[in-house]
């Protein structure tokens, strides 16, 4: 409307100019002017008021306050991008300590292993019926290889190669039990963040130097490091777990606040521990969720326990496959963790009681949450000795209670698990799960070589009461067992192959390849004989018989290549007194059996004789003559000599 008026009074003002009257034009004029007023005002009226909507009045509200405000997407993504990167940041930190820290265990392990061999052969062979002195025995092993599933697992074989006698091996496996913690007690000492730099320095040393015993101490010594880096990996991984609702929450399912979480609890542990197959590794994930708050020291507790029975799946997988007593072992391993579980559990309260009483009067540690800011990181710093202690008593408390019953339940492992059928029938019971343990391997081969040479020393005996007076009982207890001995001394060879394959120190790598050979020699004489008693058979099948001389001559140099062998085979002789003695021995029965030979030839010079019988002559002979140098070769391989 105020548009229309500004026109129509500029029409006006038009027409009064054109209508040529000086008193109109000076009338008109004033009004000219009065519209020039109006109409400079109505232009700033019209002004403002295109202008009101481009500006916010005071008593109306604005279009933002009447517009609801929308999330910002841009900061929805931020925080998902944020979320993803610490999941992705915790993933590769666990996955990258826990394989660190089991391949730490594993170089820990063999370089111990390697470097304490023979001491570890000292301590097999000083176990007795004495279930103590077992016990001990256990907790030495495990303390130098640094795992209880190897000295359980080697239990569990020498028990199946007969090696020793169930009752041994339930001691061996309680005293493995107090040997494994040590693990606990190791990571609670505070060199965490030296872990890297002695990982580092132990790797030159290995690389660089060729001294062998240095070479393999710098090894376990890596694994110390590989251990304690792993460690604090996955310490890093578990830190940003709290500041995750998603993750914190899913933690507080398994609390241990009641008998039915400490079981929950206990169950991860046992599932986690088969997993990884190693209760070392899954003892080291639960002190890095510990310590870094992500569960809290009861549950880290159950957790423990649990891991006590997951651990016993590694002896019984060696025992699948095994002799009767090798599963009684495995079977006792099982019982015995899972009946400590199932009494410490339904005590939970009291018995974490106890382990603060004792960390408080022995320890002098009065708060086992007490934190510290350590490298710029809030740090639990006394649950990981809280955690070994826990680890230790249980695991002590229990043998203490088994230990007096080792014999009462040796019975009843033999009374209800039966032997299994066609158990026995073979000579050799080795056990291809412990190759990759060497001493035990190597101690577990050297006691089947030794069998084989029982079993040859019998065939020999065998052979002489068959010349004296022939059975077909006696021949087929002789066929028997060179075909025993044929599949011993292919599996024997398997098997250290196998073992050579591994981490061996030298001492092992040549007493491996010394096995081999003795494998192979007394299978060769084994073979030789069968031989000698094909040639006697032939002989009797043509109705032909050595005379009463020839037979005295045969007699007399089987009872010399006997006393060869007993002589060889004399384990109270130093080595090179066995060496000088059966050298002479040796070639005293060279010159005896070509005497032998060059009377044999003047015979049939002298007296008619059937040629079958002459040539079986002349093999026999031979034959000896080969067991004579197989001989030879089985005292330079034990001494490691040669005769010249």
């Amino acid at each position: 409307m105020k548009l229309l008026k500004i026109l129509s009074l500029n029409i006006l003002m038009l027409g009064s100019m054109l209508s040529g009257t000086a008193h109109a034009q000076e009338k008109q004029d004033s009004k000219i002017e009065q519209s020039v007023e109006d109409t400079k005002s109505n232009v700033v009226d019209l002004k403002n008021e295109f202008n009101e909507p481009l500006t916010n009045k005071k008593n109306e509200p604005s279009t933002s306050e009447l517009v609801p405000e929308t999330p910002q997407k841009g900061s929805s993504k931020q925080k998902k991008s944020v979320d993803s990167k610490i999941i992705t940041t915790m993933i590769f930190n666990l996955l990258g300590g826990l394989g660190i820290f089991l391949l730490g265990m594993r170089y820990m392990s063999d370089g111990l292993q390697t470097i304490a061999g023979s001491s570890l052969k000292k301590l097999i062979k000083a176990v007795t019926d004495n279930r103590f002195m077992a016990c001990g025995v256990g907790v030495m092993v495990t303390l130098l290889v640094q795992s209880s599933s190897v000295t359980t697992v080697m239990a569990v074989g020498f028990v199946n190669s007969t090696i020793m006698e169930l009752h041994q091996a339930i001691g061996i496996i309680l005293g493995a039990n107090i040997g494994t913690t040590i693990t606990g007690w190791v990571l609670f000492l505070k060199i965490g963040k030296w872990g890297l730099p002695i990982l580092g320095i132990a790797a030159f040393v290995y690389l660089f130097n060729r001294k062998e015993s240095v070479k393999y101490f710098a090894m376990a010594v890596m694994g110390i490091g590989m251990v304690f880096f792993g460690l604090e990996l996955m310490k890093a991984g578990f830190k940003p777990i709290k500041s995750i609702p998603a993750f914190e929450a899913a933690f507080l399912q398994f609390s241990a606040t009641s008998y039915w979480g400490v079981l929950k609890c206990a169950f991860v542990g046992c599932l986690l521990t088969v997993i990884v197959q190693s209760s070392s590794a899954t003892l080291g994930i639960t002190i890095a969720l510990a310590s870094t708050g992500a569960i809290n020291f009861q549950t880290a507790a159950a957790l423990v326990l649990g891991e006590n029975i997951g651990t016993t799946i590694t002896a019984f997988l060696a025992s699948i496959g095994s002799s009767s007593n090798a599963k009684k072992a495995a079977y006792f391993h099982i019982f015995f963790n899972v009946v400590g579980v199932l009494w410490i559990t339904a005590l939970f309260n009291p018995y974490l009681d106890m382990i603060r009483y004792i960390m408080t009067n022995f320890m002098n540690i009065t708060d086992i949450n007490a934190t510290q800011m350590i490298d710029g990181k809030m740090q639990y710093i006394n649950v990981t000795g809280a955690i070994a202690m826990v680890h230790s008593v249980f695991n002590i408390t229990n043998v203490i209670l088994f230990l007096p019953f080792t014999g009462i339940a040796a019975n009843i492992l033999n009374k209800f698990v039966a032997r299994q059928k066609g158990e026995g029938q073979y000579l050799t019971h080795l056990d291809f799960q412990i190759y990759d343990t060497a001493f035990a391997a190597i101690e577990q081969s050297a006691f089947e070589i030794e069998k084989m040479n029982e079993k040859t020393k019998d065939m020999l005996g065998l052979l002489e009461e068959s010349l004296e007076k022939p059975k077909k009982k006696i021949s087929d207890k002789i066929f028997e067992g060179e075909q025993i001995l044929d599949v011993v001394q292919t599996e024997i060879t398997q098997f250290l192959t196998d073992v050579l394959s591994g981490t061996l120190s030298h001492e092992q790598t040549e007493e491996a390849k010394k096995q081999i050979l003795l494998a192979d020699e007394y299978e060769s004489i084994s073979d030789y004989i069968m031989q000698l008693l094909k040639f006697f058979l032939r002989l009797e099948e043509n109705d032909l018989s050595l005379s009463p001389e020839q037979k005295s001559e045969i007699l007399d140099l089987h009872k010399l290549i006997k006393k060869q062998y007993e002589k060889v085979h004399e384990s109270d002789t130093d080595l090179a007194q066995l060496f000088t003695e059966s050298k002479n021995l040796a070639d005293s029965l060279t010159v005896h059996i070509k005497k032998l030979r060059a009377t044999h030839l003047d015979r049939i010079s002298n007296e008619k004789m059937p040629p079958l019988l002459s040539t079986s002559y002349s093999d026999i002979i031979n034959a000896y003559r080969k067991i004579n140098n197989l001989l030879t070769h089985v005292v330079e391989t034990k001494t490691n000599k040669k005769h010249s």
